[in-house]
């Protein structure tokens, strides 16, 4: 490859699937195996086209709610959660139902119904409209919690009269922008209560710092994960942040402009947690067809958790 232009490309590790989304496709998978197609599914199971084309292709069926799928066909929430009132409707309905929601976020759900149990009113972080925060404001009566999605937000944010308070996030914010929205919730409201654990996710503190670290002094740095994906778009405003010269969100190889690459010598590579490592090696493939590529590995942790499955789709001798 002498004639072309030489490239290194910093891999970020870990990078891609995490445990929750490996989860949630295996859940649909299975549930095709044992009730074969159509199997319904709500939402997109995670935030990635790719992924849910293929599931497609095997015979799920994608809605945006519960009504547009009929009774007698099993329905699968997706990974990032739903409101009670969903459930509520399908055992109303007497449909089976699989719930993929992935177990960190029904940890939230849960420290959430806590805090609610013992009196407190909730400030929420994280961003509206985003399926996880819809589903974890649908755990509890309206007016329970308070959404907060900026540090501006909380210096300003007004609870209710005399009511004790407790704060919790969503999954898959940026660590550093969620600190410092933590810190001015206590600062104002000094007896604001926590959860017993972080509630960003290992895997999103995990690719986030892997990408800080392999991004200093990058020229350019790709992610691979969808618009739509908020631990995807997180990383890519952590690689701007950790000094990478510019970042961009790709879907997949053919997004790339190569004009982006004019001068470029170092590019950072990850992908958000519902990309999977087949698009990632896409990208590499396609810089070899144009470059000299040298890759290099930047691991900050090995991951091992994975998640059980639902009972009802547990094959057993």
């Amino acid at each position: 490859m002498a004639n072309l232009p030489p490239l290194t490309i910093r891999l970020a590790g870990p990078r891609g699937f995490c445990a929750g989304v490996d989860r949630a496709i295996e859940i649909v998978e299975r549930a095709l195996e044992r009730w074969g197609a159509p199997v319904y599914v709500r939402h997109e199971i995670v935030h990635n086209r790719f992924v849910v084309d293929r599931l497609a292709d095997m015979g799920a069926v994608f809605v945006d709610e519960i009504e547009e799928c009929p009774p007698d066909r099993p329905v699968i929430f997706s990974a990032h959660g739903v409101p009670k009132s969903v459930p509520a409707e399908a055992q109303a309905r007497n449909m089976i139902y699989v719930d993929a929601t992935c177990p960190l976020v029904s940890k939230v759900h849960r420290e959430a119904e806590r805090h609610s149990a013992q009196g407190r009113h909730i400030m929420l972080i994280g961003h509206a409209g985003h399926p996880e925060v819809i589903g974890t404001l649908g755990q509890l009566p309206d007016g329970a919690m308070t959404l907060v999605e900026t540090v501006e937000d909380a210096e300003t944010v007004t609870p209710p009269a005399g009511a004790s308070l407790a704060f919790a996030s969503q999954t898959t914010l940026s660590v550093d922008d969620t600190s410092e929205i933590i810190a001015t919730l206590s600062r104002r409201f000094p007896d604001i209560a926590g959860p017993k654990q972080e509630d960003i996710c290992y895997a999103t503190t995990n690719r986030q710092a892997a990408v800080k670290s392999a991004a200093k002094d990058t020229d350019l740095f790709l992610i691979v994960g969808a618009a739509n994906s908020s631990n995807s778009n997180r990383l890519v405003e952590v690689a701007k942040l950790s000094g990478a010269a510019e970042a961009r969100l790709i879907a997949r190889a053919p997004d790339i402009d190569w004009a982006w690459f004019d001068s470029v010598q170092t590019v950072g590579l990850s992908a958000g947690a519902s990309a999977p490592e087949q698009l990632v090696q896409e990208v590499i493939e396609a810089a070899r067809a144009r470059f000299d590529v040298t890759v290099e590995e930047t691991r900050v942790a090995d991951e091992t958790i994975r998640f059980k499955l639902p009972r009802e789709l547990v094959v057993t001798d």
